[in-house]
Parts: C-alpha cells; structure tokens; sequence
C-alpha cells in the first residue's frame, strides 16, 4: 500500500496569506511533506508565507481569463509526480485532519476518484442561504442531467489518483473544474467514492474569491454542455423541446388570430412550423445519439474486461474474485456505482 510520502497536497491559492500558514502546517504536522501551491499571481503575502511553512511554491501562468483555479489545478499536476493527489481551498474552510478519511479508499484501491462531502459536518456560518441554494440547485441539476448522485459535486476537497485526472482531461477555466471532473468521472466509469467531512467557516479576516451568480451560472453551463457527450438525450431532447414548445405557442397564436380576428400571420405560422420540425428533429438526434453511446459503452467494457483477462490467464472474464465483487456493482453501461463511506476518520480540531 502507498503512504504519504506517495500523496501530493495541491493548494491552489489567490490572496491567502491569511489563512495559508496554518493550511500547510496542519498537512505536514500529519506527515504530509509533499504540499504544492500553485498561486494565481497573489498581490499579498501568500506566496512568501506558504515558502516560510514549508511548502513547494509555483506561480500560476498567465493573467486575466483563463487564469482561474482549473488552470492552477493542472499546472499543479504538471509539476508533481506523486501518483495521488489530495486538493483542497486554501481558505481554512476545510480540516487536515480530514485528509485520511480522503486518502483511505483511494491508497487501499477502493476508488480512484474521492469527494469530501460539506453538507456531512458544516458549521454554523459556513455557507450562506443564497449560496446553499445554488449548491443545491447545482447538486439536483447534476443528478439530472447526468444520472447520478455524487453527494457533494462543488466540493472543494478531494482526493484522487493522477491516472485518473489524465482520463478527465478537464480544460475549466475556473471554480467550474470541481464539476467538470465529477462529469468526466462519470463518463469514463471511474470508480468515485464520496466521504464525509467537516466544513468549516471561512475566518473573519479571510476574503472569498467566489462570486456566486457569475461562477454559478457558469458551471451550470459546464453541467449542460457537458451533458453533450455524456447525456446526449438531455442535451438535444432538453433543447428540441423548448424549440418545440415555442412552435407550439407561435402556433397556437397563429391560429387564435385566424379563428377569433380573421387576421393571418403567414411569416409567424411558417417560424412556428420551423421551430416544430427543428424541435422534433432534436429529439430524435438525441434519441439515436443515446443508443449510439450506449453501444460505445457497452463495447468499451467488453474491450475492458477481454484486456483484463489476457492479463490474467487464470482468470474468468471478470479476473478474480475481487473482479467479481467489483464487476457485481457495475452498472449496465459500463459506469461504477458511486458509492457513500459512512463514518469519520481523524479527530476534531
């Protein structure tokens, strides 16, 4: 089994400098020598403090768009080669002492991809109503659209393995990087595990770079586009059917028009007969595009599973036993079942 010594703790950071001190130190008095900062051009003192405390300090590339915490987060991978990655906010909103509770299905095989989950332990304090909302509503919209229940998709503290995030291939900009590797862990079939732990308040004299309507919006645009390769159903149903349901309204006042005032609106009655073909053909490329995916995915797991076997001669098509126990929780498409560890691990601060 890997230790520590095998976990890379990536922080990425942009004005810290009050928080970012006792972030590091809480991870090396763990036994945690690998922490990596990747800061986005900090104007205060982030950079020098988390030098003072022992960490490995990299500057993030680029300014303005694009230069947001997905960027830091691949340039952070980029530079480690530890072989796990543990990632959390430098914010002190979350525990070191949580780190193992992370760690533990990851470095034992379990998964290879973990979510700590807020809403398990949060404080008084450390989510506001508005911001609740939107995490709710970002968390139901990504049971929808993409048909399974991650616990946390917004989480800022997870742990995974490095092969794993080179699946993903993540390209958000910003705080939309969280759920684009949820969708791809989703897509790929990666074995996700969600865990519960603490969330704390953010300290007094620690200010919040999230901006919640804009960077919301956003990754609710990051949740529908990626719905396009993983979900195409809803992607091009969802979008036939408003395209179909203004036709029918256009329509319906076209012929209200013709019926009640004897007035036609030929150039209206012809949009609202566009956008009723458009609409159904939308559904029906959804439709073909679903089916076309679920062959690929069934495919892929028969390509899997024959790999597996000429690796293991001995083995049935599965491998062997904990191949069967693992492949029992399968689903058909070829996804794993995201699974939710109960308990705690590691002791309050």
């Amino acid at each position: 089994m890997a230790d520590r010594g095998d976990v890379c703790v990536l922080i990425p950071t942009y004005e810290e400098a009050a928080t970012i001190g006792g972030v590091i130190d809480g991870f090396t008095e763990r036994g945690f020598s690998n922490v990596l900062v990747v800061d986005g051009h900090s104007t205060d003192d982030t950079r020098e403090i988390a030098r003072d405390h022992g960490a490995r300090v990299i500057e993030q590339s680029g300014r303005g768009k694009g230069a947001g915490k997905g960027q830091a987060v691949r340039e952070g991978i980029a530079h480690s080669t530890a072989p796990y990655v543990l990632m959390l906010d430098g914010d002190g909103t979350y525990r070191p002492a949580d780190a193992e509770a992370l760690l533990d299905p990851l470095l034992s095989g379990e998964a290879d991809h973990v979510i700590g989950d807020r809403y398990a332990d949060m404080a008084d304090g450390a989510m506001t109503r508005f911001n609740g909302f939107g995490n709710g509503l970002i968390n139901r919209a990504f049971r929808i659209v993409h048909g399974r229940d991650v616990g946390d998709v917004l989480s800022g503290y997870r742990a995974f393995t490095r092969d794993s995030f080179e699946r993903c291939h993540p390209t958000a900009e910003g705080f939309g990087i969280e759920t684009e590797l949820a969708v791809e862990c989703v897509k790929h079939g990666i074995p996700t595990t969600v865990v519960p732990i603490t969330y704390r308040a953010r300290p007094a004299e620690s200010e919040t770079n999230l901006r919640p309507v804009r960077d919301g919006a956003r990754i609710l645009l990051t949740l529908y586009r990626l719905a396009k390769t993983n979900n195409p159903l809803f992607y091009f149903g969802s979008a036939g059917a408003l395209s179909g349901v203004v036709g029918a309204l256009l329509a319906a006042y076209v012929l209200a028009e013709w019926l009640l005032r004897g007035i036609s609106h030929e150039v209206v009655a012809v949009a609202a007969a566009f956008a009723v073909i458009v609409g159904v053909q939308l559904v029906m490329f959804g439709v073909l595009s679903d089916m076309i995916l679920a062959i690929n995915r069934e495919q892929t797991r028969r390509f899997e599973s024959l790999v597996g076997s000429a690796e293991r001669p001995n083995a049935g098509v599965y491998g062997p036993q904990n191949d069967d126990a693992r492949s029992a929780d399968a689903r058909p498409d070829g996804r794993e079942r995201v699974e939710r560890v109960s308990g705690r691990s590691g002791e309050r601060d």
